[in-house]
Formats: structure tokens, sequence, C-alpha cells
């Protein structure tokens, strides 16, 4: 498997680890135990079997061109599913026409994962995964109702078979 991230600006990704450290402390589920060279906060924009060929020029070209995006993030809340708690992001229009030119480039791939498609996706950032709905209460108190701002400055694929990133686009 194959993503398409976008990757926090140092200061938004700096609160998002401080949540995870402060859920942390409290006991309760967090990606701060995730010690994987690869974890940090990031938008998933889309997941496939593999790039099509030439698809990561192409989003590399797509990206140098759209970043950085403004971002606020929203409530915390529990999604369906597999259930991770998770900041969500309030889409703007420049985010919304990114991801919909990212799923262009990808249009051809195999194995879209139709969750993350448009009309489909909800953006967020995730908190824990496997998250109980009964935590959520202590969850909202430690994140503290904040909604911080920053920017989407990079982006990003991970290779799920290697558990590897490769750059899409720099930090701004």
């Amino acid at each position: 498997m194959r993503t398409v991230e976008l990757v926090c600006s140092p200061g938004l990704d700096a609160a998002v680890r401080a949540v995870w450290t402060r859920l942390a402390a409290a006991g309760l589920p967090s990606l701060a135990r995730n010690i994987h060279p690869t974890n940090r906060p990031h938008l998933t924009l889309a997941a496939v079997d593999e790039f099509p060929h030439g698809a990561g020029q192409r989003l590399a070209e797509l990206f140098d061109a759209g970043l950085p995006v403004p971002v606020t993030l929203d409530r915390v809340v529990v999604l369906d599913g597999s259930a991770p708690l998770v900041w969500l992001v309030r889409p703007t229009p420049a985010l919304s026409a990114l991801h919909a030119a990212v799923w262009d480039v990808l249009a051809e791939a195999d194995g879209q994962r139709p969750w993350h498609a448009p009309g489909a996706w909800v953006p967020h950032l995730s908190l824990a995964l496997r998250f109980r709905n009964a935590d959520l209460r202590m969850a909202r108190a430690v994140t503290g109702g904040q909604r911080p701002t920053g920017a989407f400055a990079a982006a990003r694929s991970y290779d799920g078979t290697d558990r590897t990133v490769t750059p899409l686009a720099r930090l701004r």
C-alpha cells in the first residue's frame, strides 16, 4: 500500500504531539507510544496499492504548486469503523481542491481505499488507534478544547510494505 499524506508545519506538529503525550500520560491510548521513525502527525489524502507510472512526479509538481495549505483543527471525535481517536480538520476550499487533484492523479491506480475518496473522506489527524467511546470525555478534557492552526507544509508517501516514507514535497 502507498499513501499520499500531508505533513504538518512545525508548530502544528508540536501541538498534536503534545496531545499525544498528554493522552499517554493520562493512561489513554495514544500514538505517542508508536516509536517507529515514520510516525508523525499527518493527513492522509489517498491510499492505493501502487502508484501508476509517473504519478510520483505529478504529485510532487502538484504539491510544489499547492503547498503550504493553511489549516485549523476542529473537535476531537472517535471515528466509526476502526475506532481511532482523531482531531478533525476543517476542510477549506484549497484543501478540498488539493485532495480532488490527488485523486485525479491516482485515477488509474489499483486498490483505491474508498474512505479517502472525495465525498466520503473525513479529513483528520489521528491521536490514537482502537479508542473506546467511553473514554472520549476524558480525551476531550486532556486535549483541552484547543483548535490549533497551522499549515500542511509538506507531502510524503508511506510504503506499507517496507514501512518507509518518500518525500513528495519538502517542508516550507
